[in-house]
């Protein structure tokens, strides 16, 4: 009954938030369905009806246990909407859209994301040496918003320029480390707020901002802001679970990484204004352990579509290698907290040095070898 009276008082105080989440799907079902139908694709019926109900109930339930989530992702929808229908299927719209050229393509929002990050960052540094306040993350919110909408509006562009082009923007490292931006920030949210840390974001936001700096390079050297067709190893349905699973793996190990770097940090007491060494002890427990589940969803996920490429589970490939290598490393790290077997110092230079391995297994294994998955190299 109590829980019943708390949920019939949430429902009342955010009215507006729900009136919005429904007008909102509303009007992107209805554009969904036209673009669908102009475009002349038909998915699925069942399987379509399958992941939309599930989606549908991930993104409600966020309304209760993450409102800020639900908001953005709502507020972020709309402005994917908004830009996608000012396109009228036409990438020439461009020249002609005043919205569209300065903010809401899918590269302009992708450079807004960038610039609100960095801003971010400042602001959370700034925030270090004098008292907190919301600023930074709102700031941190709306980057990630920018992100969100990016993306949705990117997979909107590349159906306008084919149906054989079209497909989820996760295809190359430019676009994964978009998505890595956006999933490592939420991480440094999601735990501000259950953690109660204050200013987090000064911690592992600046993972976010090198990201970014490293995806400005990656995608003005070899033009990968372009959208290209997908190469056949890429057209499959696991890319899109496979892909999201291990990036926020990816996101757990580098903010686990950087908190690592505080600790030492006020272990030496170089930053006195930094939370306790034990709440920092208990984040990189929390997000190693996260980051753990993730990276092993994903594993299971990238062998079975190894399976269904390939015809085997496990190649010995580079990239495969490399993974295991990550995956046990990160299990070797929660069986040495579990049993006590180092004191907290070698703890946190481990979690540094599991990033230096997580990064040859991202990116070293595309620069310095070769294998099944060649498709990724730099």
């Amino acid at each position: 009954m109590v829980r019943m009276n708390k949920l019939r008082h949430m429902v009342k105080q955010d009215l507006w938030i729900l009136v919005l989440f429904c007008l909102n799907f509303f009007l992107t079902s209805v554009f969904l369905s036209h673009f669908l139908h102009s475009q002349a694709i038909y998915p699925p019926t069942l399987p379509t009806i399958a992941v939309g109900s599930i989606v549908l109930a991930l993104f409600l339930l966020s309304y209760f246990f993450w409102t800020e989530l639900f908001i953005t992702i709502n507020l972020s929808v709309v402005t994917a909407t908004f830009a996608c229908n000012l396109y009228q299927n036409q990438l020439e719209n461009i020249d002609h859209s005043f919205w569209l050229k300065y903010f809401i393509s899918s590269q302009c929002l992708i450079g807004w994301m960038f610039i609100i990050f960095f801003m971010a960052m400042i602001a959370h540094w700034i925030d270090l040496v004098k008292r907190p306040d919301t600023s930074r993350t709102k700031l941190t919110w709306l980057a990630v918003g920018c992100g969100l909408s990016g993306l949705l509006v990117r997979w909107y562009e590349s159906y306008i320029m084919g149906n054989d082009i079209g497909h989820i923007p996760f295809s190359n490292l430019y676009e994964v480390f978009i998505l890595f931006m956006v999933v490592t920030a939420l991480v440094s949210l999601w735990y501000e707020r259950k953690l109660s840390i204050p200013n987090l974001g000064a911690i592992i936001i600046p993972i976010v901002v090198i990201a970014g700096l490293f995806m400005i390079w990656y995608g003005a050297t070899r033009k990968s802001y372009l959208i290209a067709p997908l190469v056949p190893a890429l057209q499959s349905y696991w890319m899109k679970i496979h892909v999201p699973a291990n990036f926020i793996g990816y996101g757990c190990f580098s903010a686990a990484a950087m908190v690592g770097c505080a600790w030492i940090l006020k272990e030496k007491n170089l930053i006195k204004s930094l939370p306790p060494l034990l709440t920092l002890e208990t984040l990189i427990y929390q997000l190693i352990s996260s980051g753990f589940m993730f990276f092993t969803l994903a594993t299971i996920l990238g062998a079975l579509w190894a399976a269904d490429a390939w015809g085997s589970y496990w190649q010995w490939d580079p990239k495969e290698t490399w993974a295991l290598i990550v995956w046990l490393n990160y299990a070797a790290w929660l069986h040495a907290r579990f049993i006590h077997k180092f004191n907290y110092k070698v703890m946190a230079w481990w979690t540094v040095i599991g990033l230096v391995i997580t990064l040859f297994a991202f990116l070293g294994v595309n620069i310095f070898l070769s294998g099944l998955h060649s498709y990724g190299q730099l």
